[in-house]
């Protein structure tokens, strides 16, 4: 099989062909795919955000020194959903230090889900939401948490504050 009718194949991994093969694998077979898959899977994503960062930039029109970083902070998605990052960016960064990213005041506001998801609907870029949702659930970021997308390089890194 050539390498375009490999890929070919494994972009829908759901036909018969793709099935009936991996049922052929042994065991350890299985598990050497589905931790590569992952990584692979990590890597678009990481792209993805980076992608929608640099977009987000651009649309923006950055007065001054273009951003080196932009950060996102870890927060609570929903009751029992657990920690994700934030789709709002929280700081774009000229430099190399990392911003003074702590909260200066803290408050819990009740939303009612509806309007919450309205919210995110209206304002948020979805592709970009997303991208960081699955990041968090592959990853799951801890209280403090701040993801560091660092655009020259490409690199995205999580940052203790």
């Amino acid at each position: 099989m050539r390498s375009h009718d490999l890929v070919a194949a494994l972009a829908v991994p759901t036909a018969p062909q793709v099935r009936e093969a991996l049922a052929r694998l042994s065991l350890p077979s299985l598990e050497s795919l589905t931790i590569e898959a992952l990584n692979a899977t990590e890597g678009k994503l990481r792209d993805l955000v980076v992608d929608r960062v640099v977009a987000f930039v651009a649309q923006e029109g950055a007065d001054g020194p273009a951003p080196v970083a932009a950060y996102f902070r870890a927060t609570e998605r929903r009751a029992m959903e657990g920690m994700t990052w934030s789709p709002s960016v929280a700081a774009l960064a000229a430099t190399e230090e990392v911003p003074d990213l702590r909260y200066t005041r803290t408050q819990a506001i009740v939303v009612p889900v509806g309007e919450a998801e309205l919210a995110e609907n209206v304002f948020s870029d979805h592709e970009l939401a997303s991208a960081l949702n699955r990041l968090a659930a592959i990853d799951p970021p801890d209280h403090g948490d701040v993801l560091r997308v660092h655009l020259p390089t490409r690199q995205i890194s999580r940052v203790r504050t």
